[in-house]
């Protein structure tokens, strides 16, 4: 189990760094578990010296306050050298898979780096698509500071769509719960059926689809 109070360190970068690679990018996503929307990924490459009185507060998105991720997502994109954001939508979840999705984002993520990335860091996942020195570290997103901060940026951003999204398809309270499988989501949609964000490969709402069988 992550450890809340786990700080995470620049241990990974130190070792990247020590074999030579100057711009390595931490990457993480969100959205995995959500009944509706897109898989968001981000990718942040951080400069060689970091040093804000902010930084002992970047830690796993999760961990977080929304007013905190969103104010630790504008002093990350404020020093960072470069950040990438990517999306996978519901359709590319629901007929090619989730792990798949994941990747797709994130590989959209790291094409934006501008300069590119020499090494990556992901959270627990590894890239098989991009020909590049790499390392899944479980937890990474409470362990390494790169995977952190990527992990607020995606956060943030999705966060930002579902709210937009709660525009175009009022009623679902997207914007509060950000398309996860609440009680009051559940509840909606079996009041109001699916809208056309919603993810027809999950289970519940197959049962929603096809009845409880």
């Amino acid at each position: 189990m992550p450890n809340e109070h786990q700080i995470p360190s620049f241990d990974e970068e130190r070792k990247l760094k020590a074999q030579g690679y100057q711009f390595i990018a931490g990457i993480d996503e969100v959205g995995c578990g959500a009944l509706a929307g897109p898989v968001v990924a981000a990718a942040v490459i951080l400069p060689p010296q970091v040093d804000t009185p902010w930084l002992n507060q970047v830690k796993d998105s999760k961990q977080l306050t929304p007013e905190r991720r969103e104010l630790l997502s504008y002093h990350i994109h404020e020093i960072a050298v470069s950040v990438g954001i990517g999306a996978a939508s519901h359709e590319i979840i629901d007929t090619q898979g989730l792990t798949t999705a994941r990747r797709l984002a994130m590989k959209m993520a790291v094409d934006q780096l501008s300069p590119s990335p020499e090494a990556l860091l992901i959270d627990y996942m590894s890239l098989p698509g991009v020909p590049l020195p790499q390392k899944g570290i479980k937890d990474g997103d409470n362990l390494c500071v790169s995977i952190a901060c990527a992990s607020i940026i995606a956060k943030v951003a999705r966060d930002h769509l579902m709210m937009d999204f709660d525009k175009t398809y009022p009623g679902y309270g997207l914007a509060q719960h950000k398309g996860y499988g609440t009680k009051e989501h559940l509840s909606c949609l079996h009041r109001l059926g699916l809208s056309p964000i919603h993810r027809r490969s999950f289970k519940p709402v197959k049962e929603i689809i096809y009845g409880n069988k």
